[in-house]
């Protein structure tokens, strides 16, 4: 009798490196929400790398942020595809967790460095700074190299 082989890996030094690296190159991603009544959301938004997770600057007029106060509960999904090869073979995360409310002062200067068109409308009052904080980390890192995360195995320190 073949003995099944379980497809998704405990971490590694290796999926926490590339994990790590996956953030550091984050400057957009997926934002998943879920709307009333429980229908799932997609959206494309800004993101940053942060000590606790992501940060993402979005308005108040948008479905996702919308969804976020209602019901905090978020999926993301960070890693774009190279442009050669199978899409389907370049490394990229889904970090599950909670949407909090960030300091948006605290954070402009560097949210402007990375993402410069931001400066036309940060200081706009419809936009809001959300923490997005892990609390589940699934790594894909190419065929057959699925790992299971900790939000303390992403923490940049």
């Amino acid at each position: 009798m073949m003995s099944k082989r379980v497809p998704v890996s405990a971490a590694t030094d290796e999926a926490r490196a590339l994990a790590r690296s996956l953030l550091e190159g984050t400057r957009f991603g997926a934002l998943s929400v879920i709307t009333q009544p429980g229908v799932p959301y997609v959206a494309r938004v800004a993101m940053l790398p942060d000590n606790d997770g992501l940060l993402t600057l979005i308005s108040t007029l948008s479905t996702h942020t919308k969804a976020l106060q209602k019901k905090p509960n978020f999926a993301a999904l960070i890693g774009e595809p190279e442009m050669r090869g199978d899409p389907l073979t370049h490394p990229r995360m889904t970090i599950v967790g909670t949407a909090e409310i960030a300091d948006k002062a605290a954070n402009k200067e560097r949210w402007l460095e990375a993402i410069p068109k931001a400066k036309l409308y940060y200081d706009f009052s419809d936009f809001f700074l959300f923490r997005l904080r892990p609390t589940d980390v699934h790594l894909n890192g190419g065929f057959g190299k699925a790992y299971h995360l900790t939000p303390d195995d992403i923490r940049q320190f």
